[in-house]
């Protein structure tokens, strides 16, 4: 059984895409296109995440944050250096972790 790997996500809503921009100050830099409204962006957020790091919504549970910007969330179902590469990665395909600085100053 896989361990979870907590993962520290910054949220923008009503984004014009949704998109994972990369990582900023330890926490991962998301836009979504949905409202923060009735869970709405959380959600967004869920479905960007399933679908970058190919699992399924299910391997994700927000811990902290669920009204906030910031949120810690819970992944259940990858390594952390295989979930760092399929984040940081164009299409979530694997990349030198050592590229995560230069993603992160995009």
């Amino acid at each position: 059984m896989n361990e979870a790997v907590r993962l520290s996500v910054r949220i923008v809503p009503r984004a014009s895409r949704d998109v994972v921009v990369g990582m900023r100050s330890g926490a991962l830099f998301v836009r979504v296109t949905a409202a923060p409204v009735d869970g709405a962006a959380n959600e967004a957020l869920l479905r960007l995440l399933a679908r970058r790091l190919h699992l399924g919504k299910g391997a994700f549970k927000i811990l902290t944050g669920k009204t906030s910007k910031l949120k810690v969330i819970e992944v259940v179902g990858l390594e952390e250096v295989e979930l760092l590469r399929r984040l940081v990665s164009p299409l979530g395909e694997p990349r030198a972790v050592d590229d995560l600085a230069a993603a992160s100053e995009d």
